[in-house]
């Protein structure tokens, strides 16, 4: 997955967002996986820019229920 910018994240709508989010922390309960067990070699960079991209969709959605 690719890092997603604010300008991306702000063009989707809070139910595209919500299955984002969710993907998002699938992919990086994988990598903390693979970390745990010693395989997480090339990808460890990944997991702060993953944290990063959720806590960014995480406050969009916020905003957008804040609106509502």
């Amino acid at each position: 997955m690719t890092r997603l910018s604010m300008k991306t994240i702000k063009q989707l709508n809070e139910k595209d967002l919500k299955s984002k989010v969710q993907e998002t922390r699938t992919e990086l309960a994988k990598l903390r996986i693979d970390g745990s067990k010693g395989t997480l070699r090339k990808e460890s960079g990944k997991l702060k820019p993953l944290r990063h991209d959720i806590a960014r969709m995480l406050t969009r959605l916020n905003e957008l229920r804040r609106e509502k």
